[in-house]
């Protein structure tokens, strides 16, 4: 009888190229899943994430799922993958769900954090996981700026020239700063266009170092024109942090 187990996976993205399966020689999170449920149920299956971060990007809590004839109890599965998955992604729990359960189509919203390190010195611990930046940031001006990006707007200005999504209009319910020589910037949507968390943290970044001015993210919103936003911060700073569920 097929089941469909709902998994949340913690990763390290620095040496993935991204959650999606790509062509052999790239290394994916997707991939290196499939091939360890392969190896403990020996099932070939897919499995379905709840958002597909790019190279580099990290996960504290991705949602996936997958579908298995196993009987096998899900502490089981979960215990099983963990011992043939590679040190930088583990399974953190597990579920069985209604064989219809869709990681992606069923998610009520994402919270990503992008940490940057805010001191002159570079820091050994924080490197993989956040970017550094060297002069000190105004969090108040940052915060200024992150203001009038709350509610539903069309986020054409912070979004990848990629980007598939047949809408830009997003809704941001949160945009926090917080931190000291670690500062977070913590987003809450119902859902993000490609590289709109890495392009608000960029341009926010740039208020912060007194680049540009608060008032000018509301500015840019209204202008829906990628090229007056700021740079595209780093991948490795982006945390993928939970994934929301009614």
């Amino acid at each position: 009888m097929t089941r469909r187990l709902r998994i949340t996976v913690e990763y390290d993205g620095t040496d993935f190229e991204g959650w999606q399966r790509q062509a052999p020689a790239h290394r994916t999170v997707q991939e290196v899943l499939e091939r360890a449920i392969v190896e403990v149920l020996g099932e070939a299956c897919v499995v379905a994430g709840a958002g597909r971060t790019d190279a580099g990007v990290h996960a504290r809590a991705q949602v996936a799922s997958f579908a298995t004839e196993t009987t096998i109890p899900v502490h089981g599965v979960i215990k099983a993958l963990n011992a043939a998955l590679p040190a930088d992604v583990a399974v953190r729990d597990g579920e069985d769900v209604d064989v219809g359960f869709d990681a992606r189509r069923a998610a009520r919203g994402k919270h990503y954090a992008y940490r940057i390190w805010n001191r002159p010195e570079r820091s050994p611990l924080h490197r993989r996981t956040s970017w550094h930046v060297r002069r000190p940031l105004d969090l108040d001006a940052m915060r200024r700026g992150a203001a009038p990006l709350l509610g539903e707007h069309d986020f054409s200005a912070f979004r990848a020239a990629g980007c598939t999504a047949r809408s830009p209009v997003r809704t941001l319910r949160r945009v926090d700063v917080s931190g000291t020589d670690l500062v977070t910037i913590d987003f809450e949507a119902t859902a993000f266009l490609r590289h709109m968390v890495r392009n608000l943290a960029g341009t926010l970044v740039e208020v912060g170092l007194g680049a540009r001015s608060a008032d000018d993210v509301a500015d840019i919103l209204a202008g829906r024109d990628r090229t007056r936003a700021g740079r595209t911060a780093p991948a490795h700073g982006l945390t993928l942090e939970r994934v929301y569920y009614g």
